[in-house]
């Protein structure tokens, strides 16, 4: 098409042409970027065979003349012969639709199918893998030499060869084959010979196809010695099985499940032994289809969640794990399987965020989780308590990550307090004041001392011990006017604001220790407290904790004391009968070394003592003992 204007009034020179392609050129490209994994040309090979196997189906539905034989698909390994075939069972290719589907890159043997048997098959799509037409092109990363032997199962048909070198020029003639279905033979390239170790194909076939609708089997047919027994007798051959599981759970009904099949599936699939906590089952047919099983896992430590995974699948086909354009971040903190063939199989990562049928599917993906959250609330109480200390980083993140999931989850947030109960937030505050104080543990272990202090004065606290609270308690506060976090060994959260501070035994501390970052005060305490607390200023701490995680994810280190000082304050008990004994000793060596342990005591408890600390605080403990 030339289309040329010269000399004309509205300019003096205009051309609109086709665009020239280098084939060679172009068909590099296609085999060398259109796939970031070499292994996916197994993929693709299989995907093509189940579609064969299903086109064959669906014709033989329609017509009693056509007898299809049992659906399977064999894969050979010979590593002599550095052969690796792929054969299946399906409708086979007629020399014409070779031609038209192997010869013609980015023809769409699925599509042309789909729309000439539209009266069969109803849905154009028809729940066919292929839509592109390039998938076969990838066998070309691998190989030095590609053959075809096809038979169509269309009456009358000749069995038809194809091969090529190089993708860009082939040969065509007839095949002795006597079946119908197809043979893909791949002769491996040197780079690639990975792809001749049996275990190595398995791996691959496991990978991307272990749910596939049709049986897969995968063997070794280089030469080899017969295995014999301990008397010698040569064993019976080895009967190959199905390496793939033809019906995975999430293709079932949820009615139709057992608690037992949710659990050994999950097992089987991601190698946990610990039963999962609970688990939610997707089966959407309309606006879109959506199929799968979403697992909150048992936590063995805090830190577990940090590695969930979701697999994606297109019509049983694995495409990746935690594409987070289809399943939202918070979720790949989950363990699970969803399955769409609205999703394509190779797209890019720019076209799914535009994609409006992903949108709707990662929103109502969403949905669902928070309604099964909500629904346990408020129906299994007492179960949804249980399984807080494993989902509450989960719940909290996704809070954090996505707006509609916090306000739909927000009734169902709930807080263990250190009387071992657990309530949501509204229980636990005044909402009709101007201003709340929540107070919270990070550590029971460390700060069960100033627990007991803060219950002695008849006050509780909640557990907040997860490494995104700190970004959680910030986000509440904004959404909670007046609301208020002080954890339990912060300065706000032990000040005793109506008793002023004793000067006098302030000064003769803040002077004993000689540290100007240090502030201390006096008051009292309770005749049974500790001699003295130190506090940490609850801005200047969390600070340095956003600091230091923000550094952390940048794989950077700082001298965090120097951008954000930990500001402390000592807090002297004026009702210990230790500091009062100490306050009337005479000035000498043992008031200072007394005042120093006192000190040192308050730094353990608080874990802030450093190793040439501790060193000292044991010679003088040493040193005080011997005066007695």
């Amino acid at each position: 098409m030339i289309k040329q204007y010269f000399n004309t009034n509205e300019r003096d020179f205009f051309m609109t042409n086709d665009i020239k392609i280098n084939r060679e050129n172009i068909f590099k490209i296609i085999k060398k970027w259109l796939y970031s994994d070499k292994d996916i040309f197994i993929r693709e090979v299989i995907s093509n065979s189940v579609d064969a196997i299903s086109k064959l189906d669906k014709l033989a539905k329609s017509s009693a003349d056509i007898t299809p034989a049992q659906p399977r698909i064999d894969i050979l390994v010979d590593a002599d012969a550095k052969t690796l075939s792929i054969t299946d069972t399906g409708l086979g290719m007629t020399a014409e639709e070779v031609d038209k589907y192997i010869n013609e890159i980015a023809f769409s043997g699925a599509t042309d199918f789909a729309e000439k048997y539209k009266d069969i098959t109803k849905d154009p799509s028809a729940d066919f893998i292929g839509h592109f037409g390039l998938g076969f092109y990838s066998v070309f990363m691998v190989s030095t030499r590609v053959e075809i032997d096809t038979l169509s199962y269309a009456p009358g048909a000749r069995a038809v060869h194809w091969e090529s070198e190089t993708g860009e020029t082939y040969e065509i003639s007839d095949s002795t084959r006597t079946q119908v279905g197809t043979t893909i033979t791949l002769h491996i390239a040197p780079d690639s010979e990975e792809f001749l170790n049996l275990y190595r194909v398995r791996e691959v076939v496991r990978k991307y196809c272990r749910f596939m609708p049709y049986e897969i089997y995968v063997e070794d047919t280089s030469p080899k010695e017969p295995i014999k027994d301990a008397d010698g007798k040569e064993k019976a051959p080895y009967t190959p099985q199905p390496i793939n599981d033809t019906h995975p759970l999430w293709l079932k009904a949820p009615g139709e499940c057992t608690k037992d099949e949710y659990v050994d599936f999950y097992r089987k699939v991601f190698m946990d032994y610990n039963e999962p906590l609970f688990w939610i089952h997707l089966n959407v047919d309309f606006p879109f289809r959506l199929k799968g099983i979403l697992y909150f896992p048992k936590l063995s430590n805090k830190f577990d969640t940090l590695e969930g995974t979701v697999k994606l699948f297109n019509n049983q086909v694995f495409i990746a794990d935690n594409i987070k354009e289809v399943i939202p971040e918070f979720l790949m903190l989950l363990k699970g399987c969803i399955d769409s063939p609205d999703i394509p199989l190779n797209v890019s990562r720019s076209a799914l965020q535009n994609d409006g049928t992903v949108t709707k599917i990662a929103g109502h993906i969403t949905k669902k989780v928070a309604e099964k959250l909500k629904s346990l609330f408020n129906n299994e109480r007492e179960s949804y308590n249980s399984y807080w200390s494993d989902i509450n980083v989960f719940v909290k993140y996704g809070c954090l990550k996505d707006r509609k999931f916090y306000d739909s989850i927000k009734p169902a947030l709930i807080f263990k307090t250190t009387a071992d109960e657990y309530k949501v937030i509204e229980e636990l505050i005044d909402t009709s004041a101007e201003s709340n104080t929540l107070y919270y543990v990070t550590d029971k272990d460390r700060q069960s001392s100033y627990i007991r202090m803060l219950n002695d004065k008849g006050s509780d606290a909640v557990y907040l011990d997860t490494i995104i609270d700190n970004q959680f308690i910030t986000m509440l506060e904004n959404e909670y006017k007046g609301l208020k976090f002080l954890r339990v060994d912060s300065a706000a959260a032990m000040n005793n604001a109506d008793a002023p501070s004793d000067e006098a035994i302030s000064a003769l501390f803040k002077s004993a220790l000689n540290d100007d970052k240090i502030s201390v005060e006096a008051k009292p305490m309770g005749a049974d407290a500790t001699p003295a607390i130190l506090l940490i200023d609850e801005e200047s701490r969390r600070m340095r904790e956003m600091y230091a995680q923000y550094m952390q994810s940048m794989n950077s280190a700082a001298d965090i004391d120097s951008v954000f000082p930990l500001q402390l304050t000592l807090t002297v008990n004026t009702d210990s009968k230790l500091v009062n004994n100490v306050c009337a000793m005479e000035e000498g060596e043992l008031k200072s070394d007394l005042i120093a342990q006192i000190y040192d005591m308050a730094r353990l408890s608080a874990f802030t003592i450093t190793p040439e600390n501790m060193e000292q605080f044991i010679t003088r403990t040493k040193k005080l003992l011997e005066r007695l």
